[in-house]
C-alpha cells in the first residue's frame, strides 16, 4: 500500500502585494491626503494581514517613503527622456519644463508625497535619496550643458534646478 498523500498546506499568495500596497497608497492619497493614509485600511482593502503588510513596509513613513522614491525615478526617467527627444539647446530644456509640469499633472499623489511636509522619511530610506538626488541631477545636467554652450548665463545650475521645485 502507498502511503497517504500530504496534502501541501498553500499559503494565500496576493501576487505583488508590494505593488498592489503601493497602488491602494496612491489612490488613498489622491482620495483622502497623506493624512488618509493608514497601513491598517490599506490592509483591509486589500484583504491582507498586518503581518504580510509589515514584511514589505515596517510603517506608514517606509510606505511613503516608497512612493517618493517611485515617483522620483519617474519623473528622473521622464526629465532625461524630454531632454533627449526634446531637440537642442533651449528646446530640450523647455521640453524637460513641459515633462516636469506633466509628471505633477498626471501623478499628484506622488507629487504630494515628493515635495510635500512628508520629507522626514527621507533620512531613514536608503533608496530614497539617490532617487530624489538623480531626478534633480537630470536639471542640473541640462542646465550645466547649456551654460557651457553658451545658452545660458553661467550662474549656479543648482540654483537653476532649485526653481522647478517651486512649479
Amino acid at each position: 500500500m502507498k502511503p497517504a498523500a500530504r496534502k501541501l498546506k498553500r499559503s494565500y499568495h496576493h501576487g505583488n502585494l508590494r505593488r498592489a500596497l503601493l497602488d491602494e497608497a496612491l489612490a488613498t492619497i489622491r482620495a483622502d491626503g497623506v493624512d488618509g493614509l493608514t497601513l491598517r485600511e490599506i490592509g483591509a482593502r486589500l484583504g491582507v494581514s498586518r503581518t504580510a503588510l509589515y514584511r514589505h513596509f515596517a510603517d506608514k513613513r517606509a510606505l511613503l517613503a516608497a512612493v517618493a522614491t517611485e515617483g522620483f525615478r519617474t519623473l528622473r526617467q521622464q526629465l532625461v527622456a524630454a531632454w533627449e527627444e526634446g531637440g537642442k539647446g533651449r528646446a530640450a530644456f523647455e521640453s524637460m519644463g513641459v515633462a516636469y509640469v506633466g509628471f505633477a499633472v498626471a501623478n499628484p499623489p506622488h507629487y504630494r508625497v515628493m515635495f510635500g511636509g512628508f520629507r522626514d522619511y527621507a533620512e531613514k530610506d536608503p533608496e530614497l535619496e539617490p532617487d530624489a538626488s538623480g531626478a534633480f541631477q537630470a536639471l542640473i545636467d541640462a542646465l550645466v550643458t547649456l551654460q557651457k554652450s553658451g545658452e545660458f548665463v553661467a550662474d549656479d545650475p543648482v540654483f537653476g534646478a532649485a526653481l522647478f521645485e517651486d512649479l
